[in-house]
Protein backbone atom coordinates (compact mmCIF):
# COMPACT_ATOMS: atom_id res chain seq x y z
CA UNK A 1 0.00 0.00 0.00
CA UNK A 2 1.18 3.14 -0.80
CA UNK A 3 2.11 5.84 1.28
CA UNK A 4 0.34 9.12 0.59
CA UNK A 5 1.28 12.73 1.31
CA UNK A 6 -1.41 14.73 3.33
CA UNK A 7 -2.29 17.91 1.88
CA UNK A 8 -0.84 21.19 3.31
CA UNK A 9 -4.71 21.86 5.26
CA UNK A 10 -4.74 18.12 6.85
CA UNK A 11 -1.34 18.92 7.80
CA UNK A 12 -2.63 21.97 9.69
CA UNK A 13 -5.61 20.26 11.05
CA UNK A 14 -3.66 16.73 12.24
CA UNK A 15 -1.04 18.94 14.27
CA UNK A 16 -3.84 21.62 15.62
CA UNK A 17 -5.84 18.92 16.27
CA UNK A 18 -3.19 17.32 18.71
CA UNK A 19 -1.60 20.18 20.24
CA UNK A 20 -5.86 20.94 21.35
CA UNK A 21 -5.95 17.62 22.80
CA UNK A 22 -2.34 18.04 24.36
CA UNK A 23 -3.73 21.41 26.18
CA UNK A 24 -6.76 19.41 27.26
CA UNK A 25 -5.04 16.75 29.18
CA UNK A 26 -2.80 19.83 30.72
CA UNK A 27 -5.65 21.74 32.02
CA UNK A 28 -7.64 19.16 33.59
CA UNK A 29 -8.52 20.06 37.14
CA UNK A 30 -6.93 19.00 39.95
CA UNK A 31 -8.95 17.14 42.38
CA UNK A 32 -9.06 17.74 46.19
CA UNK A 33 -7.29 14.96 47.94
CA UNK A 34 -5.24 13.61 45.06
CA UNK A 35 -1.84 13.53 44.91
CA UNK A 36 -0.75 16.19 42.33
CA UNK A 37 -2.07 18.64 45.00
CA UNK A 38 -1.83 22.12 43.72
CA UNK A 39 1.47 23.95 45.78
CA UNK A 40 0.78 27.07 47.18
CA UNK A 41 4.05 28.72 45.91
CA UNK A 42 2.91 27.53 42.41
CA UNK A 43 2.72 30.83 40.16
CA UNK A 44 -0.78 30.08 38.99
CA UNK A 45 -1.83 29.60 42.69
CA UNK A 46 -0.38 32.95 43.49
CA UNK A 47 -2.27 34.99 40.39
CA UNK A 48 -5.63 33.45 41.54
CA UNK A 49 -4.65 34.76 44.58
CA UNK A 50 -3.98 38.10 43.31
CA UNK A 51 -6.74 38.37 41.20
CA UNK A 52 -9.22 37.27 44.01
CA UNK A 53 -7.97 40.21 46.00
CA UNK A 54 -8.54 42.83 43.21
CA UNK A 55 -11.90 41.40 42.59
CA UNK A 56 -12.94 41.27 46.67
CA UNK A 57 -11.96 45.22 46.44
CA UNK A 58 -13.68 46.33 43.19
Amino acid sequence: MAVTRLKRKDRKNKNTSRQEVKTLKLATNLELGSRSRQSTTDQLAINNAILAKLSAQA
